[in-house]
C-alpha cells in the first residue's frame, strides 16, 4: 500500500478533516498537515486528531508535502491551487474535492505550468453536516471518487491520485472533468435544488407533522446554503436544462392530476420507482 511521509490538507472540515482521520487510522503519512485561515478551526482538527501539525502559513504547509488536498468551497479551489504550485516543491502532487471539475480544469489548465502535478477529483461522500467535529475515518470507505484527469495529466499522475484516494477505501472511478460535471448535475446538483425547495415551501407550522418521508427528501437541504450556491452556479449549464426537464415532468404530472388520470399517474410513478428500485438493489 503506498504511503507518505508528509500530506497536507487545506481546508480541515467535514472532507478534509476525514482524509485526515484516515491517514491517521491506517498509518499511511508520518505527517498530516493542515492549512487554514482560522485558527480556532485548526485549534479542534488538531484536537480531534485529525492532523499532526497545523499552520495559517501555506507556504510552510506545503514545504514538505508530497501530496496536497484542496478542500475548500469551489470558487476558491482555482487561486489556491495557483498559490500552492508556486510555492511547493516541484514534485508535489496536487488534488482537490471539488463538487465540480469542467470550469476548474478550464482555468487551471490556462494558468499553471505543464510541469505542475494537478489532478481534479471529487469523493461522493459527505454529510449535510460540516466542520472537522463530524469528520469521519472511514468516510470514504467504499465509497466513490471520480478522478477526473484532463488532457494536460499524464498517466502517472492520474494513477497517483487514484492510488491515494484508494489508500483511504474508496473506490475509484475515472471521468473526464465535462462527464462528471454533467453526471453530477442529475445525481447530486439538481435533487440539492429539489430538496431545498421542498424544504422551503414547508410552513413553519407543519413542522410537527413531518415524518420519513419529509426528513429524507430534504435532508440535503440542511448542508451550508453559500457552499451549495457556489457549486450549482458553477455548474449552472448542465443544471439548467435538468432543471427544465423537471419542470416538464411536473407538468404532466400536474396534467394528469387535473384529468383524474391514474394510469398517467401511476405510470410516471411507476418509472420513478423502478429506477430507484435499481439504485437500491
Amino acid at each position: 500500500m503506498a504511503r507518505w511521509k508528509s500530506v497536507a490538507i487545506l481546508g480541515v472540515g467535514l472532507i478534509g478533516g476525514s482524509i485526515g482521520l484516515a491517514l491517521r487510522k491506517r498509518g499511511l503519512s508520518d505527517e498530516i498537515v493542515g492549512i487554514g485561515h482560522r485558527q480556532v478551526t485548526l485549534d479542534s482538527a488538531l484536537a480531534v486528531q485529525a492532523v499532526s501539525t497545523a499552520t495559517t502559513d501555506l507556504a510552510a504547509g506545503v514545504a514538505d508535502a508530497e501530496i496536497v488536498i484542496v478542500c475548500t468551497p469551489v470558487l476558491q479551489i482555482v487561486p489556491l491551487v495557483q498559490q500552492i504550485a508556486s510555492c511547493c516543491r516541484p514534485d508535489t502532487l496536487i488534488t482537490d474535492a471539488g463538487s465540480t471539475k469542467a470550469g476548474l480544469a478550464d482555468r487551471l489548465g490556462r494558468i499553471l505550468a505543464p510541469s505542475t502535478r494537478y489532478v481534479g477529483s471529487h469523493p461522493l461522500a459527505g454529510s449535510d453536516k460540516s466542520g472537522v467535529g463530524f469528520a469521519d475515518a472511514d468516510l470514504f470507505q467504499d465509497r466513490v471518487v471520480v478522478v477526473a484527469g484532463s488532457s494536460r495529466n499524464s498517466r502517472t499522475d492520474v494513477e497517483a491520485v487514484t492510488e491515494f484516494w484508494q489508500a483511504l477505501g474508496a473506490r475509484c472511478v475515472e471521468m473526464t472533468p465535462d462527464d462528471h460535471d454533467r453526471a453530477v448535475a442529475i445525481t447530486s446538483h439538481l435533487p440539492h435544488v429539489v430538496a431545498s425547495l421542498l424544504a422551503g415551501l414547508t410552513p413553519v407550522e407543519h413542522r410537527s407533522l413531518v415524518a420519513g418521508g419529509w426528513l429524507d427528501t430534504t435532508r440535503i437541504a440542511a448542508a451550508d446554503e453559500e457552499l451549495w450556491a457556489q457549486i450549482l452556479l458553477e455548474n449552472r449549464d448542465h443544471l439548467l436544462p435538468l432543471i427544465e426537464s423537471y419542470r416538464e415532468q411536473l407538468e404532466e404530472l400536474t396534467k394528469a392530476l387535473q384529468r383524474g388520470d391514474r394510469t398517467a399517474l401511476t405510470a410516471q410513478l411507476r418509472i420513478g420507482k423502478q429506477r430507484r428500485n435499481a439504485v437500491a438493489s
